[in-house]
């Protein structure tokens, strides 16, 4: 079961005209900002990160909004473990809990794109590095159907748990007397 004191959510490359492009680009979007949101209302660390900005543009404005004033990492290599920069900010991501909840961040939700490229590198490389890693596979997406579905395929018989934002935000609060309860509702509607 998720815990809220132990897990954050890794946002990939939801930037520039691809975001546009992906399958069911607007739910997508729409889905990655009630879990942002959710995150935010349970206090949970978020990184985001972005695959050549430059080239690619900026991270979207409807989630880009969200995530200020934090900046996204950039990235070049298409898994984000790979790049310094996004190791060191999961290292200061367990500093920085460690110091207020007293727990390490063990489960890291990811959504973003494309899929079966810099999400499924992404995950499995934090997977590789002793992390749980929940695909939020509604939060997920790339340019074609099938290769959302052979990421998600390839990253479950590798071990990787899947969820829905739905699911998780509800696993995190876990009862409807939580103080969160309330806003992950409003969220979810």
């Amino acid at each position: 079961m998720l815990n809220k004191y132990n897990t954050g959510l890794i946002v990939v490359d939801i930037q520039g005209k691809l975001a546009r492009m992906v399958d069911d680009s607007e739910a997508l979007i729409a889905n990655c900002a009630k879990l942002i949101k959710g995150a935010q209302v349970l206090g949970m660390p978020i990184i985001c990160c972005e695959q050549n900005p430059e080239k690619l543009g900026a991270t979207v404005d409807e989630l880009s909004a969200l995530l200020a004033p934090a900046n996204p990492i950039a990235k070049f290599t298409f898994n984000a473990g790979e790049e310094p920069k996004f190791i060191d900010e999961i290292n200061a991501v367990q500093i920085r809990s460690n110091n207020i909840n007293k727990d390490k961040i063990t489960t890291w939700l990811i959504c973003g794109i494309e899929a079966h490229i810099c999400v499924y590198q992404t995950a499995l490389h934090l997977q590789q590095l002793g992390y749980q890693i929940q695909l939020v596979t509604d939060c997920i997406s790339s340019r074609t159907p099938a290769n959302k579905q052979l990421g998600i395929n390839k990253l479950m018989s590798k071990g990787v748990d899947i969820t829905g934002v739905e699911m998780c935000l509800y696993e995190l609060i876990k009862d409807c007397r939580s103080a969160e309860f309330k806003e992950i509702l409003n969220i979810i509607k």
